[in-house]
């Protein structure tokens, strides 16, 4: 058989396919621990961002996140009861644990929502509620789109918004995560003092002299789609089906 053979070319091929293989295998399996930890200190640096602890285009560093998040209460929310776990571990909740959604109470267009969730806190020096930061997720033009909603202790205002991961146009929709555009929700209103969610973005730039100004978000050109995937994912995560129940509960405890 000629060293040129049709079956010694493919041996060769397959033993390359084969020795890469088990390189990649090795190299996934050793890199594994490490880009977990990677994933959980980006999680936390985000939820850091929505609760105000961290600039927005400032990354820190591991030990000073680790640090701050160390500050940052963790529950465990039952979503079904609208119920704070005290005795639930935030790193033991199981994602498969989940509810599945049809027609109108789909809103943001997931399909299925986690039974529980973790809500992040940070408190005052009265040790009450300062910021509450509530993770939202939710069908854009293109993708989903996976965010904090952070809120005042008052719960109604707006503290901060942050959209992390998505897969809208950039340009256009991925203007979502722009810190120039998401700055524009703080302040705003989103909860009425019923607890019912009254924030909207609309087309176009809000008139200040609205009435309504506090409730309504600038609109982001050539995005209208995305933009309403982000109003009714926040309309979702902010009602019945989502944290709203959570949220007047806390309302009646604090009042």
């Amino acid at each position: 058989m000629g060293k040129d053979s049709i079956v010694k070319t493919f041996a060769v091929a397959a033993g390359l396919c084969i020795i890469c293989s088990i390189i990649v295998s090795a190299a996934a399996t050793t890199l594994k621990a490490r880009q977990q930890e990677n994933k959980e200190l980006d999680k936390q640096l985000n939820v850091l961002r929505a609760a105000g602890l961290v600039e927005v285009r400032e990354n820190p560093g591991s030990a000073k996140i680790k640090e701050l998040f160390a500050k940052v209460d963790q529950v465990v929310v039952d979503i079904n009861t609208g119920k704070t776990e005290e005795k639930a571990d935030p790193a033991k909740i199981n994602a498969k644990d989940a509810s599945a959604l049809t027609g109108t109470d789909d809103l943001a267009g997931i399909k299925s929502r986690p039974n529980k969730a973790v809500v992040y806190i940070v408190k005052g020096a009265d040790k009450k509620p300062e910021t509450i930061v509530l993770p939202i997720f939710g069908r854009g033009l293109w993708s989903t789109m996976y965010g904090f909603l952070a809120l005042k202790g008052d719960l109604k205002t707006v503290a901060n918004l942050t959209f992390y991961d998505h897969g809208e146009t950039p340009g256009l929709g991925g203007e979502i995560s722009n810190p120039s555009w998401t700055g524009k929700w703080s302040g705003k209103t989103a909860l009425a003092d019923s607890v019912d969610p009254v924030i909207r973005i609309i087309k176009g730039n809000v008139d200040p002299s609205d009435p309504n100004a506090a409730q309504k978000v600038d609109g982001i050109s050539g995005a209208t789609l995305t933009g309403n995937g982000v109003n009714h994912t926040i309309d979702f995560w902010l009602g019945k089906n989502g944290f709203g129940p959570w949220l007047k509960n806390l309302k009646n405890k604090e009042s």
